[in-house]
């Protein structure tokens, strides 16, 4: 790329968002269908002044191609996926979204952990929409969730998902940086059988992340190591978390047993880290390779930062 890779974090999206906003008008008033045919316009007007998102997302489709063949104009549709997730995200908080129509998969070894009181660690992604897991958790009193985001850089859309309904910011927790008080305060609510939930695929707002390499979709790409570090303090299950749009509709969530419990060991505790973020990445390629089209990462996940190779929080 001729423009120097940016984090995650810088990247605004205000834009995209009064685009969307305005095509969310126009699906409240005359439905789905004329949503459709008029995203391409706005899309194609996006993807036009934004070379960038451009670049990031044909290098990321080039990559999953060597593993599935990704659809013709995979760009264009790779953003109009990102597209339709929004909008599904404005549904869910407007109160109009089936949300009996999402299949969940791998969910009785979590039912029984909650019915047993006791609390877990959620590992999502950036992959589908994990919006549904926030508002199918409002439809059970016993889960509580804390999610922990650092939104910045999405202010916009957040903003405008509070006008639709102000409970979609409650169960946030805004999270620079994981630090021992971080650590203690997420116990206790685990301990009370509550869920915390953190993403495993996007890396620390600092100069120098703690992070680890693994391999995915055949080259090192850097992922977050705080996940595994609040999972040992913890000392909860652990589940993976992953959304899947159906092509025929309706959505899909699956749930799977990362581990029962998480402890780091002292010695080659580094090679432990490097094990857990390659198993994790091994997980998201999966998905990645069924659904090429729903991971919404929009910058270079393959570019390497510096890193920081303490583990410890603060």
């Amino acid at each position: 790329m001729s423009a120097a890779p940016r984090h995650w974090a810088a990247i605004n999206e205000v834009s995209f968002v009064a685009g969307m906003r305005l095509l969310f008008w126009i699906f409240r008033v005359l439905g789905r269908w004329p949503f459709r045919v008029l995203l391409y316009p706005v899309l194609c007007w996006y993807l036009l002044t934004s070379g960038r998102a451009r670049r990031v997302s044909t290098a990321y489709l080039a990559r999953v191609d060597a593993y599935a063949p990704v659809p013709r104009l995979g760009v264009l549709r790779h953003f109009a996926a990102f597209a339709d997730s929004i909008l599904d995200k404005m549904l869910l908080w407007g109160g109009q979204y089936d949300v009996d129509s999402v299949t969940l998969h791998g969910v009785d070894g979590f039912n029984r952990m909650l019915a047993a009181g006791r609390g877990g660690l959620l590992i999502c992604s950036h992959f589908g929409n994990l919006e549904l897991c926030r508002v199918l958790s409002r439809r059970r009193p016993d889960v509580k969730l804390t999610v922990l985001v650092h939104t910045r850089h999405a202010q916009a859309f957040n903003r405008m998902l509070a006008r639709l309904n102000p409970d979609s910011e409650l169960n946030l927790m805004q999270v620079t940086e994981l630090t021992a008080a971080t650590a203690m305060l997420l116990a206790e609510r685990v301990g009370r059988g509550e869920l915390v939930v953190i993403a495993g695929d996007r890396v620390p707002v600092s100069r120098r992340p703690r992070v680890a390499l693994a391999d995915f979709l055949g080259a090192p790409a850097a992922f977050p190591i705080g996940p595994y570090v609040l999972a040992s303090a913890l000392r909860c299950p652990v589940y993976l978390l992953f959304s899947l749009q159906r092509p025929g509709g309706g959505a899909e969530l699956h749930f799977e047993l990362f581990r029962e419990t998480l402890h780091l060991p002292r010695e080659a505790r580094d090679a432990a880290l490097a094990a857990l973020a390659a198993d994790y990445a091994g997980r998201l390629q999966h998905y990645c390779v069924q659904a090429p089209l729903q991971w919404f990462n929009f910058y270079d996940f393959w570019h390497l930062p510096k890193q920081d190779t303490s583990d410890a929080p603060g």
